[in-house]
């Protein structure tokens, strides 16, 4: 049902039943849409200031955009000025005792750098303060935060997805009306180099919020590791020629299986799951099973769905090896004007 709603949101379902269907999901979008200004007005009269730089990396739209690359790419170059900085998660769809896959991804690739997990942000900023000295935190995912005054909006917007039919959910797929844009200080084009009408959506950027600067982007592969291994980088065209099975569950599946043809990989089959699916044994085993059937022997994932597995899981993928690509985002226009930005918020 979900897949289905989705493929309806995106008009990717067509026929009879989807033209009954869409009238009345696009009244539930305005009731919705409705329901978000009012929050957001609400929630923003009674914002707080916290005593430390707030950079905010969010999305106004559902599925992946590649935001959590943007905060390991911001976070790292603002360590590496001198800053102390801790990032912080609400932790969507965590486990129980768990901090979710990617505030965990964000705690294993940026290791020094606190990653804090708590709904309430402004309780975390301020343990961020107390307990870390950070000057400066990063909401991951923090469009929708209207409780917190921001010293930085940057807002993410995937070249591939843009932003959809302009409906909001679960018409379209969009989390905020078109106008929350105007809070954007800075857009982020990511997934530049796929298929994509860059021209129509810095249009519609221009269009909405011509004060902003739009900052372009890709993701590029830095290698593939061992599950149990992620300290020994493989390099990334150690897998040209070879044929393997792929699984993930995240926004933009084609982006990772693009990523992996572009490095000159075989895809021998390609599994797709929801968004932050969380793997039962009974999906492992099947995995395992399909690949046997097609004769491969490898299987790559993502860094996103290997942190929804534990050391125990790794046991079910028996003989197959399992590889997880390690990615990173690389600003392909407009960096210096990006970076500036980051550092004029500690000359004000």
């Amino acid at each position: 049902m979900r897949k289905y709603l989705y493929n309806l949101a995106t008009d990717k379902e067509k026929g009879f039943f989807a033209s009954l269907v869409k009238p009345w999901l696009l009244l539930a979008s305005f009731i919705y849409g409705a329901l978000i200004r009012g929050l957001a007005l609400l929630f923003s009269l009674k914002a707080s200031r916290l005593n430390c730089k707030v950079i905010s990396i969010g999305n106004i739209t559902l599925g992946g955009t590649g935001k959590t690359s943007l905060v390991e790419f911001i976070s790292r170059y603002l360590r590496d000025k001198g800053h102390k900085l801790a990032v912080l998660s609400r932790g969507y769809k965590k486990l129980s005792g768990a901090m979710g896959d990617e505030p965990s991804m964000l705690l294993k690739h940026l290791g020094d750098i606190p990653v804090i997990v708590d709904k309430d942000r402004v309780r975390a900023a301020k343990r961020a303060i107390a307990e870390y000295g950070a000057d400066t935190v990063i909401l991951d995912d923090g469009l929708q935060q209207w409780r917190i005054n921001k010293d930085l909006e940057i807002v993410t917007v995937s070249a591939s997805q843009g932003l959809g039919n302009r409906h909001m959910l679960p018409r379209g797929i969009l989390r905020e009306p078109l106008s929350a844009l105007k809070r954007a200080d800075i857009f982020v084009l990511t997934r530049t180099g796929f298929n994509g009408d860059l021209q129509a959506i810095r249009a519609a950027l221009n269009k909405i919020n011509p004060a902003s600067p739009i900052v372009e982007s890709v993701h590029t592969a830095l290698g593939f590791y061992a599950f149990n291994k992620p300290e020994e980088l493989l390099r990334p065209d150690y897998l040209k020629g070879k044929r393997v099975a792929l699984f993930s569950g995240i926004g933009e599946p084609e982006a990772f299986s693009g990523l992996i043809r572009g490095l000159g990989v075989n895809i021998g089959l390609d599994l797709r799951f929801s968004d932050h699916h969380n793997y039962s044994e009974e999906d492992l085993s099947g995995i395992c099973a399909k690949t046997s059937r097609a004769g491969l022997g490898i299987i790559v994932t993502t860094a996103k769905d290997a942190s929804r597995l534990s050391d125990a899981d790794l046991e079910m993928f028996g003989e197959h090896k399992l590889l997880v690509l390690r990615i990173a985002l690389k600003i392909t226009k407009n960096e210096d004007e990006l970076l500036a930005r980051l550092l004029s918020l500690y000359t004000l």
